[in-house]
């Protein structure tokens, strides 16, 4: 009995940690196009003057991978602000 009171912060832990990485939300990636074949990984930014911002053009302006057949993240014309 004492070997498993003496576990039970162990178990407590593991199943704290599991619970924790189960039920997080993964981030996606971010990838504004920049020109015809350069894109830019924008992924945790927050979107405004000083960052990247996406006007209100009928457009793609963030994907989840480089390249112009990945999914849409936002839409919107790129307009990108950190040259």
């Amino acid at each position: 009995m004492n070997k498993v009171k003496g576990a039970l912060p162990m178990i407590a832990f593991v199943f704290a940690a599991f619970a924790a990485f189960a039920f997080s939300s993964p981030q996606v990636e971010e990838w504004g196009q920049i020109d015809e074949q350069n894109f830019i990984n924008v992924t945790g930014l927050t979107p405004g003057p000083n960052t990247y911002e996406c006007d209100d053009e009928p457009e793609v302006c963030t994907r989840s991978a480089p390249n112009d057949s990945a999914p849409v993240t936002k839409t919107g014309l790129f307009v990108n602000h950190m040259d």
